[in-house]
């Protein structure tokens, strides 16, 4: 349903908007936007990857037809409809008209897909960005598939934000209701296998380096600092898509942010700062920490839903999404007993070069139960 974001999210949509109310980046060039971003939504194949997400598929298709009193007789807004999916459930839970918002060329195979089922007279496909179309009505709902890895990678949420101010009712609800950014102490192989590769490219280098200046009389010892540099942004820094099984969270996971839909500005998601504290589990090796979300769709206070519906993308043994987890590896990994406690500090910005990638800087003190300090570290990594 997405368009108008570009790795982590939509349901068979996404990009519906610039997501331009970047106040910490240079304003967003449209052009690169789209090139960098909005152009990967554009492909059927895509939209095939996201629509194949059961756990995804589910909860939308659960949360509107077991809610129909939030769609019968009412007008929506799906922004970023993607393939039209969520649009075509709106119309078929009794919505009056719903207006299907999608920034790429997929609006043309929406069009086709609400005319396929007989919606066509109910649902209307707008090509273009949210922030600069223009509606005939204000809203009842405002439905969007907006999220990205670690919930907010993609920056469409400041689409929905902009929909949302312009164009919902006063009485209006919002699909999904509310969200949740969790994290976790993890244990996993990926760490020891990552820094075998980083040390594997500095010895590489160290080889190149040795031929370079043997053969051709150049000493390229001046650039190993920046190249080591390089390799670990790519090899440790650089967070990591991962299908964690729930035996490989050692501590308690804690919720850094929290959002009602229906309130949450630009500049709440801009920065997202949390200090929080989890307790290890067992006699284990801290490898670093797993990052996920999970969104509600319980309407508002005023007009809640007849019946809860909750989307998680925490690890699983059986139900794996396609946001899986966002790991954040320890070059270092730690042994830590049942009992530890972690104090740990999350930043959550956007890249200064691309305001849809994010900047994570992440600090944790250990503890023993005790209460006497065993540990610390500090590490910047990237959602990219």
């Amino acid at each position: 349903m997405r368009s108008s974001s570009s790795n982590g999210g939509a349901m068979g949509g996404r990009p519906a908007g610039t997501g331009g109310g970047v106040k910490s980046a240079a304003p967003v060039d449209k052009e690169v936007d789209y090139a960098n971003y909005f152009c990967t939504y554009s492909f059927l194949y895509h939209q095939k990857d996201m629509l194949s997400d059961r756990v995804r598929m589910d909860a939308y298709y659960n949360a509107v037809f077991e809610n129909k009193h939030h769609f019968a007789g009412k007008t929506v807004l799906d922004v970023g409809t993607g393939s039209g999916i969520l649009a075509i459930w709106s119309a078929q839970a009794g919505a009056r008209k719903v207006y299907a918002v999608e920034a790429t060329t997929m609006a043309d195979h929406a069009r086709a897909l609400v005319k396929a089922n007989g919606l066509e007279h109910i649902v209307e496909v707008i090509q273009g960005s949210v922030e600069d179309i223009s509606l005939p009505e204000k809203v009842d709902v405002i439905i969007s598939e907006w999220m990205g890895y670690f919930l907010l990678r993609e920056s469409m949420f400041d689409s929905v934000i902009s929909a949302r101010d312009r164009w919902l009712k006063p009485t209006g609800v919002m699909y999904p209701s509310h969200a949740r950014m969790w994290l976790a102490p993890i244990k996993s192989t990926l760490s020891e296998r990552k820094k075998n590769d980083l040390d594997g490219a500095m010895a590489d280098w160290d080889n190149f380096s040795d031929e370079i200046k043997s053969y051709y009389g150049v000493d390229m010892s001046v650039l190993t600092k920046p190249f080591a540099q390089e390799q670990e942004k790519h090899y440790i820094q650089t967070a990591m898509w991962n299908d964690l099984n729930p035996l490989q969270v050692i501590g308690t996971p804690t919720v850094v942010k929290e959002m009602d839909c229906l309130t949450a500005t630009v500049s709440e998601i801009e920065e997202v700062r949390s200090n929080v504290t989890s307790v290890i589990n067992g006699h284990t090796t801290l490898c670093g920490f797993g990052g996920w979300f999970d969104v509600q769709f319980k309407g508002r206070r005023e007009d809640p839903a007849q019946q809860d519906i909750e989307l998680t993308t925490a690890p699983s043994e059986q139900h794996c999404t396609h946001w899986g987890q966002q790991v954040f590896i320890m070059s270092n990994p730690i042994n830590v007993e049942e009992g530890d406690n972690l104090n740990l500090g999350l930043v959550m910005s956007r890249s200064k070069e691309n305001h849809r990638l994010m900047v994570v800087e992440l600090s944790c003190e250990i503890k023993e139960a005790s209460g006497n300090p065993k540990e610390s570290f500090k590490k910047t990594y990237f959602i990219e």
